[in-house]
């Protein structure tokens, strides 16, 4: 039994959870909001995971420190824009070497970093930090389906393949395979850039466009990521795999997807904060999208749909003009 603390009580981190906890791990849940917990605690159910139930053997706790003593493993599971405080607020909390997992999914605006390469910032800020030990968790996953004990298969990614090994075999049981890879970057551009193609895919659906356009964005969509993870020094077979294309396929095809989800709405006429609004909970393609964007033009990297989809989001592009603006561009070979 490994002593596990997960930090977030969100959708995804609460799926976690509860699946360590039923598979026999100590499983510690830490959230900001500590209603949330306090909700958790009494009714063992999530809001946003109708038929779910938490195990009696998981434990809530408001206090930082102590979710983070004394355990194997922590799992950062706070949306992407929270990563970097929490981290920070975390460091002095870890021993140095501590395994760390992160399984939120973006890339930071301000810094361009991914999010397990901000908390190895905020750990190396932090003194008498040494040695970090931060792998990625990432692939085509739906929290409900996990929740509900569907067969899943998923990516531990880490600069260090023993490291990645530990992850899998903490995580790996009979409903949910672990493939371990060394391109840490790779993984985690592909789980960040996706909801940013998942987004394009939404309003092209929106706008009653057919499996035509959809698959022609999911395909061309997975090009601009490759091509860019390239150029940034990332293996192109990563983003042929779980974390790349199958990541994509789940979050384009999905009704879970928020990312889609938002996009329709999008693509029928919503602003992009009155589409946050609907969805009622954060959409990381909408925080991606300018990191997204930034990436692309310091790597002088061609991404038409993500300059269209930033039009698109940003207000200065009708999603249907995007659209035509796609198809009117000037013919290369595929």
């Amino acid at each position: 039994m490994n002593k596990i603390a997960v930090l977030g009580a969100g959708t995804w981190g609460t799926a976690l959870a509860r699946m360590l906890a039923v598979h026999g791990q100590d499983v510690t849940m830490w959230s900001a909001l500590p209603q949330e917990l306090e909700s958790m605690a009494a009714t063992r159910r999530h809001p946003n995971l109708p038929g779910m139930e938490l195990p009696e053997t998981m434990h809530y706790t408001p206090d930082l420190a102590a979710a983070c003593a004394g355990r194997d493993l922590v799992v950062f599971a706070v949306p992407s824009v929270f990563v970097r405080q929490t981290a920070k607020k975390a460091a002095p909390c870890l021993p140095d070497g501590q395994l760390i997992v992160d399984v939120a999914k973006g890339i930071e605006e301000k810094t361009l970093l991914t999010m397990s390469e901000v908390i190895e910032a905020e750990l190396a800020a932090c003194p008498g930090h040494g040695h970090c030990r931060v792998a990625a968790l990432s692939g085509p996953t739906h929290a409900e389906e996990v929740a509900r004990d569907m067969p899943t298969l998923i990516v531990a990614a880490a600069k260090d393949e023993a490291d990645a090994q530990a992850v899998q075999k903490i995580f790996t049981n009979p409903n949910f395979r672990v493939y371990t890879n060394t391109d840490r970057r790779g993984v985690e551009l592909g789980g960040a850039v996706k909801n940013v193609i998942a987004l394009a895919v939404g309003m092209a659906l929106g706008l009653d466009y057919g499996d035509n356009a959809k698959a022609a964005l999911i395909t061309r969509g997975n090009a601009e990521l490759a091509r860019l993870g390239v150029a940034m020094g990332c293996q192109a077979a990563t983003f042929a795999g779980l974390s790349g294309m199958g990541d994509l396929i789940v979050t384009c095809t999905s009704m879970h997807s928020r990312n889609l989800h938002a996009g329709m709405l999008m693509g029928r006429g919503m602003s992009a904060d009155q589409a946050r609004q609907e969805v009622g909970q954060v959409v990381e393609g909408i925080n991606a999208l300018p990191a997204a964007r930034k990436l692309a033009k310091q790597y002088k990297v061609e991404m038409p749909i993500v300059e269209a989809v930033y039009g698109i989001v940003s207000g200065t592009l009708p999603a249907r003009s995007a659209v035509a603006s796609l198809m009117s561009r000037g013919l290369k070979s595929e």
